[in-house]
């Protein structure tokens, strides 16, 4: 079995960040995206960011080695190569996030080690997110139109495999888990018994 870096896609609020602390917590071998922004942009959930991103300076991110460059908002985010091949190396299962812009691009790169997971949700699901969030009316408007826009609602078209996030997180994660190979078959689980 081939070592795998899965990527979790999907629209802002769709649960990516969520799902990737929870694989973490099991032991998932996490590969952080850097970026550009400052950590204080990230009012709405800032245990959340510090756990996920690494922040460096705009003429600190054009000197790494990244595989993986993305921009969103008009700030950079990317992943290292040595950060990626080591984790491809050393674990038989990583994790990441990314957008449709980073999911082609480590498709094309990694091809077999790769898999991606499309997060779905509906839009009532998002805005009611959002709002947990506390995000402004301008915030949610701004995060729907540039998914639209950007066809983040459409990924799911090229992604792997297709997770809806809308009522259980518990089965949310099971699919997740599923997809993974991290979930122990039934029928062992029946011969143990």
């Amino acid at each position: 079995m081939k070592n795998k870096l899965y990527a979790l896609v999907g629209p802002h609020a769709c649960g990516k960040s969520t799902i990737i602390q929870e694989l973490i917590k099991r032991g998932v071998h996490y590969i952080p995206l850097y970026t550009t922004r400052s950590p204080d942009s990230y009012v709405h959930n800032p245990v959340s960011a510090a756990k996920m991103y690494r922040f460096i300076d705009k003429a600190e991110f054009f000197k790494q080695d990244f595989l993986v460059k993305i921009t969103y908002k008009g700030e950079y985010y990317g992943m290292m190569k040595q950060e990626i091949l080591s984790g491809l190396q050393d674990h038989q299962t990583s994790v990441c996030a990314t957008d449709v812009q980073g999911l082609k691009q480590l498709s094309k790169l990694l091809k077999d080690n790769f898999e991606s997971i499309f997060i779905m949700v509906d839009y009532v699901t998002l805005v009611e997110r959002m709002l947990h969030l506390k995000h402004s009316n301008d915030e949610i408007k701004y995060h729907i139109e540039y998914a639209e826009s950007n066809g983040e609602f459409d990924t799911w078209k090229i992604a792997t495999h297709v997770v809806k996030n809308i009522i259980s997180f518990d089965s949310t994660m099971n699919q997740v888990l599923a997809i993974m190979g991290l979930m122990e078959p039934i029928s062992k689980k029946h011969e143990k018994a």
